[in-house]
């Protein structure tokens, strides 16, 4: 006995069958076949019919209600010919069979439904958590200023695109000013405070005329939005008329990256993390066009296999110091990767600037405590 079964087509104008639904449909039809096939070959007697009740569970696995209901109903048709053409008189059972395969087809087509609403309320909510990240972590780059910025987050996890590391990069009328930053902690509450820190930084980059007093203003919002053990770990960065300074607040030194060389630009002094209220020193930087500067969290420092660390000021200036410096942070991420074979611990946040030289030639004066700090 042989059936000839095709694909169900829609009319013009209506939403094809999605990828689920094609595999529900197709694991269910191998199903019924497999099961006709053994009915067959058992011979006249109908002994395997009751099986076709779970072609419509199978199909509700993947597919929307309505593909379920059609195999549901093949199923029914194929199991009305299997007992209608048996040799001995089914009766009554033959009956129950059918009307359970029948009554199997509606519930499945109602599990489908229920998945099928939680499916789209998860691609919802994974929607309006896309959007909320762009929100927190703007893409950066690919000119801000004097600077070639390229900005990379690589999350721990493949679930969400960004955690408690940050970054942002603004052109600021004191200059170009960069924070990276590392939440304490994972989840929501990382999210959140991350958030908070990018807000604030993103309203007193443009009101505070030097980096000190950003970083108290900044202080203050994280110990009013946090617990006594939470903190936030930071690096501020400015650029202006190709001078650097650069604060630092317990977080990893930035690497700068000038002709062959990887020279760690480490404070003059250690400062606690936001919300201890650092009292941070400044540390002045001379720039050359060429210069390339690496930004980055914690997560890089702590990659490591075998219990050896990812040796990033070893390999920095031959992953970073050619090309563009987009494909200087894909070179370090591939490499990276490879070396923790795919299995990060945590999340790791990456800037990578490069000093292309003043816009017009002008150098911007530095502030008096600049100068001072420049000089000592």
């Amino acid at each position: 006995m042989l059936f000839r079964v095709t694909m169900p087509t829609l009319s013009p104008g209506r939403r094809p069958l999605s990828p689920g639904s094609r595999a529900g449909f197709g694991a269910a039809l191998v199903l019924l076949a497999v099961v006709s096939a053994v009915e067959v070959a058992d011979g006249p007697e109908a002994h395997f019919v009751g099986l076709l009740a779970a072609v419509p569970f199978l199909a509700a696995v993947f597919a929307f209600w309505q593909t379920v209901l059609v195999v549901g109903v093949l199923a029914t048709v194929v199991g009305m010919v299997f007992v209608g053409t048996s040799d001995g008189s089914q009766g009554m059972a033959g009956l129950v069979t059918i009307v359970g395969i029948m009554l199997a087809t509606g519930i499945a087509a109602a599990v489908a439904t229920v998945r099928q609403r939680q499916d789209n309320r998860i691609a919802e909510l994974q929607r309006l958590a896309a959007v909320a990240q762009q929100a927190v972590l703007r893409p950066v780059g690919p000119q801000v200023g004097a600077l070639s910025v390229a900005g990379r987050y690589i999350s721990a996890t493949a679930a969400a695109d960004i955690g408690g590391d940050l970054y942002e990069a603004l052109d600021t009328p004191y200059g170009v000013r960069i924070i990276i930053g590392d939440v304490r902690g994972k989840g929501l509450d990382a999210v959140r405070l991350a958030s908070i820190v990018l807000g604030s930084y993103r309203h007193v980059a443009y009101e505070r005329a030097d980096l000190k007093t950003m970083v108290a203003d900044l202080d203050r919002a994280v110990a009013r939005s946090v617990g006594d053990e939470d903190f936030v770990t930071a690096a501020l960065v400015e650029e202006r008329g190709g001078t650097l300074t650069i604060v630092n607040c317990g977080h990893p030194a930035p690497l700068l990256l000038r002709r062959g060389q990887v020279i760690p630009l480490e404070p003059p002094a250690p400062a606690p993390p936001l919300g201890f209220m650092p009292d941070v020193k400044v540390r002045v930087e001379r720039l050359e066009p060429g210069d390339r500067l690496l930004l980055f969290t914690d997560g890089l420092g702590e990659a490591r296999r075998d219990g050896e660390f990812f040796p990033t000021a070893d390999r920095a200036w031959r992953l970073l110091g050619h090309g563009t410096v987009g494909d200087g942070l894909a070179s370090l991420e591939t490499a990276l990767i490879d070396w923790v074979h795919g299995r990060l611990e945590d999340d790791i946040a990456l800037v990578l600037l490069e000093y292309t030289g003043p816009d017009d030639g002008a150098t911007i004066p530095m502030p008096s405590w600049e100068v001072g700090a420049a000089g000592s």
